[in-house]
C-alpha cells in the first residue's frame, strides 16, 4: 500500500466522558451502528506491534479461554475477518483464503486454530467473551493485551458480579443492570460506553498497580500536566448470533494530560468531576497518590482559562 494511504490514518478521538454535577454510578449505554464497532486511527501500526509483541512474548497473560469456547472464538474471528474489508477496503483486503492487512504489512489465514491470537492481531480492541447462564453472566474467554490494571488469570470464569468486585457501588447499582442488559441484547444490536481515570503511567499494557493509595512524590502541578494522563476505556458490546457469546470490547486511548487541558473548560469540567469521587471511587482510580498534585495543577489551568 502507498505511503500516502499510511498517513490517512486519522488522529485518534478525544473521548472526554467525565461529568460535571453530582457523582453517580450509570452505565451511560449509547446504540451504535455496526460500523462503529471498532476505532482505527493513526496509532494503529504501533500498537499492534505492541499486541503482537505482547502475544508472543506474554501469551498466558493476555490470551486466556475455557474450553467449549472454541466455536465462539472462531465465530468472533469470522465475523472480524469478514468486518475490516468491507468497513476498511483500502486497509485491509480478503482474498480467498486470506486477510490482507495493509496497515501492518501481514497475511492472515481464514483457517486458523489459534482465532483469539489472529484476532489480537488485527484490532487495537481488546475482546472479552461473556456467555450468559440463566440469568447471570460469566467471562468465558478473551485477548487482553491492554488491561487496565488488571489480570485475565484473576478473573477467568468467574460471573461479571465477581469480576467487577473490585468496583465501588457495583454490585449496589450496576450488577443487575448491567446482566438485564446484556441478557437482552440481540444480534444486530450494539451498544457502547466510555470509562475513564486519571493516572500516572501511559503503558498500554497494565495488569497490576490498582488502587495504589502512596504518596507518589514524583508527581507535582508543574510536571502533572506532562506525567499524568487521562486512560479511557471505549467499551462495546454486541451478540454473536450462532454461540450466542457476547462480544465485550475495550479500547483503549491514553491521552497526556496537558492535551485534555490544552481544551477550552476541559480543565473546570475535570477538576470538578474529581472532586465529585467519593472516596472509595478516588481509591479505585488510583486518584489517591498524586490527588493534591492533580488538583493544584487543575486550579491553576482554570486560572489560566479565566
Amino acid at each position: 500500500m502507498p505511503s500516502d494511504q499510511l498517513l490517512a490514518l486519522p488522529p485518534p478521538l478525544l473521548h472526554l466522558p467525565y461529568e460535571t454535577g453530582a457523582f453517580r454510578m450509570a452505565l451511560g449505554l449509547q446504540s451504535a451502528p455496526e460500523a462503529e464497532w471498532l476505532e482505527i486511527d493513526a496509532e494503529y501500526p504501533a500498537q499492534i506491534a505492541e499486541r503482537d509483541r505482547l502475544i508472543a512474548s506474554r501469551r498466558a497473560e493476555v490470551i486466556e479461554a475455557m474450553p467449549g469456547t472454541e466455536p465462539g472464538q472462531q465465530e468472533l474471528f469470522s465475523v472480524l475477518a469478514a468486518h475490516l474489508p468491507q468497513r476498511y477496503p483500502g486497509w485491509f483486503e480478503r482474498d480467498g483464503a486470506t486477510l490482507t492487512n495493509h496497515l501492518a504489512g501481514t497475511r492472515h489465514p481464514l483457517a486458523t486454530d489459534d482465532p483469539l491470537a489472529a484476532i489480537g492481531r488485527l484490532a487495537q480492541e481488546d475482546f472479552c467473551l461473556l456467555q450468559q447462564e440463566g440469568e447471570e453472566i460469566r467471562l468465558v474467554g478473551a485477548v487482553l493485551c491492554f488491561p487496565s490494571r488488571w489480570r485475565l488469570a484473576d478473573k477467568m470464569g468467574k460471573l461479571l458480579g465477581a469480576v467487577h468486585r473490585p468496583v465501588p457501588f457495583y454490585g449496589q447499582k450496576l450488577e443487575r443492570p448491567v446482566d438485564r442488559f446484556l441478557g437482552l441484547l440481540k444480534p444486530g444490536r450494539m451498544a457502547v460506553r466510555l470509562n475513564w481515570s486519571v493516572i500516572d503511567d501511559a503503558t498500554l499494557f497494565q495488569p497490576t498497580g490498582h488502587g495504589r493509595a502512596e504518596p507518589a512524590n514524583a508527581i507535582t502541578a508543574d510536571n502533572a500536566g506532562r506525567d499524568l494522563v487521562l486512560r479511557v476505556e471505549r467499551q462495546s458490546f454486541r451478540r454473536l448470533p450462532e454461540s450466542g457469546l457476547v462480544v465485550f470490547g475495550i479500547r483503549i486511548h491514553v491521552t497526556p494530560l496537558a492535551a485534555v487541558t490544552a481544551r477550552p473548560g476541559e480543565a473546570a469540567r475535570l477538576r470538578e468531576a474529581v472532586l465529585a469521587l467519593p472516596p472509595e471511587m478516588e481509591r479505585y482510580k488510583s486518584l489517591l497518590p498524586f490527588r493534591p498534585a492533580l488538583l493544584e495543577y487543575l486550579d491553576a489551568e482554570v486560572a489560566r482559562d479565566g
